[in-house]
Parts: C-alpha cells; sequence; structure tokens
C-alpha cells in the first residue's frame, strides 16, 4: 500500500481537531481519526467551559506560547463565525504566602501584563456576596477569562472539513508501525492506513497508543460540577472566572459564573490515579459535598442546588508540563500530551506547533522546555 495521506491525526479532541484544521488550511491530504462518537464527553475536553489567562503561574515560558494562542482563537472565530472567548476576567485568590500569586505577579512584571491589586475589603466590595478571609487579597487579570472547548472542537473540526480533511469517528487505533516509505497505521478492525506523517494526541491514551516510549503519564480523575446560585450577582457577565488558593484546602478551586445551565466549580488536580478504561464516571456525593463546602467557604451563594457533574481525566507529567515533540526514534511521528490540567487554552497554538513539527521539522515557537528530552536519566526537572 502507497502513502494514501500527508498527515493522519490520531484523537479529535481539543489538540487533534486543531492539528487537523491547521494541516487542511495547507492543502495537504490529512485525516483526522477518533475512537468515539463526534462530541463525545468521554476524554479530558469537555466541560463546557476553561480558563485562558496569559500571567501564567505555571511557568513564565508558556506566555509567548498563550499571546500567539489568542491570535489563533480569535482568527478561528473569524473563519467560522463562532464564539469561543468570554473575556470575563479571571480573579485569583490567596494570602500573603500564596506561591500561586507570587509567580502570577512575576510573570506579569517579566511581559507587562496588567494585573490589579485588590485587598479583602475590595475583593468583597467589588464582587458581591464573596467571602474572603482576613490577610487575603487578589491579582485580576482582565484580559483572560473563558474559552468553550465544545464549540472550539467543533469549529476546528468543521474548518478541517471545509478545507478538505477526511473524519473517521468511532474507529479505535490498535498501532502504529514505521515504514521505510511511510508509517502503517492498524485500526482495531484490522484495516490499515499509511501515512508520510503521523500525529499522537490522544490524550489520556497517549501512554498506551506510544507504549515504545515508555512515557511517565499518570492519569487522575478529576470532577468537574455545576450548582444553582441563588444570586443573580454570580451570572455571566457580572462575575470573572476565579482560582482561590487557601493552604488548608486539599486543592485550588476554580470555577466559572452561571452561563445558564448553572455556575461550574472544581478542584484543581485534585482526584485519585485511574486507567482510562476504569475511569469512575459516576459522580459521588463526597465529589459533591466537598466542591460544595469548599464553595460556600469562598461565596455562600454560589454553592445552591447541585445542578449537575461531569467526570473527566486530567493527563499528568511528572513536572506538570506538557510533552510537545517527535518521536525520538522516528522524526515523522509528532507527539502531544501530558497537559497535566491547564493545557486546553493552548490547543490554538499546539495545532499550529503539531503542524509546523510534522510539515517543517521544527517550529517557530520555544518549545524546548516541552520536550521529551526531560524525561531522560539524570536530566533536571523544571518543577
Amino acid at each position: 500500500m502507497g502513502v494514501t495521506h500527508d498527515l493522519v491525526v490520531l484523537g479529535l479532541g481539543g489538540m487533534g481537531s486543531a492539528a487537523l484544521a491547521r494541516a487542511a488550511l495547507r492543502g495537504r491530504r490529512v485525516l483526522g481519526i477518533e475512537q468515539f462518537a463526534r462530541g463525545h464527553e468521554l476524554g479530558s475536553s469537555c466541560g463546557r467551559s476553561r480558563i485562558i489567562r496569559k500571567a501564567y503561574f505555571e511557568d513564565p515560558a508558556y506566555v509567548p506560547l498563550l499571546l500567539r494562542a489568542y491570535e489563533l482563537w480569535r482568527d478561528l472565530e473569524t473563519r467560522t463565525g463562532a464564539t469561543l472567548l468570554d473575556l470575563i476576567g479571571v480573579l485569583m485568590v490567596g494570602n500573603a504566602q500564596s506561591t500561586i500569586l507570587a509567580n502570577v505577579e512575576s510573570t506579569a512584571r517579566a511581559y507587562g501584563l496588567a494585573l490589579e491589586q485588590l485587598d479583602g475589603p475590595e475583593i468583597a466590595r467589588r464582587f458581591s456576596g464573596t467571602r474572603p478571609r482576613p490577610g487575603e487579597r487578589a491579582v485580576l487579570e482582565r484580559d483572560a477569562g473563558v474559552v468553550f472547548p465544545e464549540a472550539a472542537i467543533g469549529a476546528h473540526l468543521s474548518l478541517a472539513e471545509r478545507n478538505g480533511a477526511d473524519l473517521r469517528f468511532e474507529t479505535r487505533v490498535a498501532g502504529y508501525d514505521p515504514l521505510p516509505d511511510g508509517i502503517r497505521v492498524r485500526l482495531a478492525d484490522g484495516e490499515t492506513l499509511q501515512t508520510a506523517r503521523l500525529a499522537v494526541c490522544a490524550g489520556p491514551w497517549l501512554a498506551a497508543l506510544a507504549a515504545e516510549l515508555l512515557l511517565p503519564l499518570r492519569v487522575q480523575r478529576n470532577v468537574q460540577l455545576w450548582f444553582w446560585p441563588s444570586t443573580p450577582a454570580f451570572g455571566a457577565g457580572r462575575f470573572p472566572a476565579f482560582f482561590v488558593d487557601r493552604p488548608d484546602w486539599p486543592a485550588p478551586l476554580y470555577g466559572f459564573p452561571d452561563y445558564g445551565d448553572g455556575g461550574k466549580a472544581a478542584l484543581h488536580a485534585y482526584g485519585e490515579s485511574t486507567v482510562p478504561a476504569e475511569l469512575d464516571r459516576s459522580i459521588r456525593a463526597a465529589d459533591i459535598a466537598t466542591v460544595a463546602d469548599l464553595l460556600a467557604g469562598w461565596m455562600p451563594e454560589a454553592a445552591g442546588a447541585y445542578a449537575g457533574g461531569r467526570a473527566c481525566m486530567y493527563t499528568l507529567t511528572p513536572d506538570e508540563h506538557f510533552i510537545i515533540d517527535r518521536h525520538p526514534a522516528d522524526p515523522r511521528i509528532v507527539l502531544a500530551g501530558g497537559f497535566s490540567g491547564h493545557g486546553y487554552k493552548f490547543c490554538s497554538v499546539v495545532g499550529e506547533i503539531v503542524t509546523e513539527l510534522a510539515f517543517d521539522g521544527g517550529t517557530r515557537h520555544p518549545i524546548a522546555f516541552l520536550s521529551l528530552h526531560r524525561f531522560a536519566r539524570g536530566h533536571a526537572s523544571r518543577k
């Protein structure tokens, strides 16, 4: 069998759909393969809302990628007519010892990003119903807010289709084999395809699909919950997205105002380890009680009646930085994964990076810190 595609993308969630769209815009023969149905909620790219922000506490090295991500999200809106961003601001709350707030401020200084400083009384005055603790303060980043993940995936897939991409859903991949004249992709039903290049954007399934690399990935169950607020002050357009860091909490609490289906709240990077096939997708009473109790401690009227929940997965690297790199044994294969619960906002630029790595042999973007080489024995961690 000869090469039938210039690029095959495995996984059509946030990252894979973006890569497929960017490759299709180049006029390439591209195919995207997804194991689940179109619009599924079984991976890591669901949940109606994701925070997008520039003053990045995780590492200032992400800021150049974020600046380009914002541009590409707006480009996608222009190309498709979809509304994908709502820059309602992000309120980051913590005490004087909060490393997260200190890192936000350090990143903002390094890149000249605008932040508003608020003390506890000002938080309570500006955002009715909040309960800042004594000694707490906040920074408000106005050029930040929400990206809508399901709408963004849909927009990327539509853009890819309009530019000639082929899409296959409910199609499971068994593996891939590098060959001298291409890469053979083996499907679970016995069919094989051949492509010149391959992008593996398989989310929680990345370690299994690229098993030869022994990637040090851990999958974590994370629960997103919605509650009916008892105040209009928590409605969209009146309240920003938020991230509250308190030392006696099991993890930071983040959330979003009510867009019509309840306000959303969740604990960041909190949950037990799992594997995708064994993920407990049910919402337990303890899940609800834990988040509701913490939300009530931040904004009591936001923690009203339970409106619904969804379990998703974080795919964590040891240092909680992404993996975006070419395969060490075959540069025709690009891997993007391990987004560690803070990657969705980057989908638009990751799609561009994956496409550049696949077709150009490199990328204009500064991603050396996301290389697979950092997992080599004896290599120092950035964290």
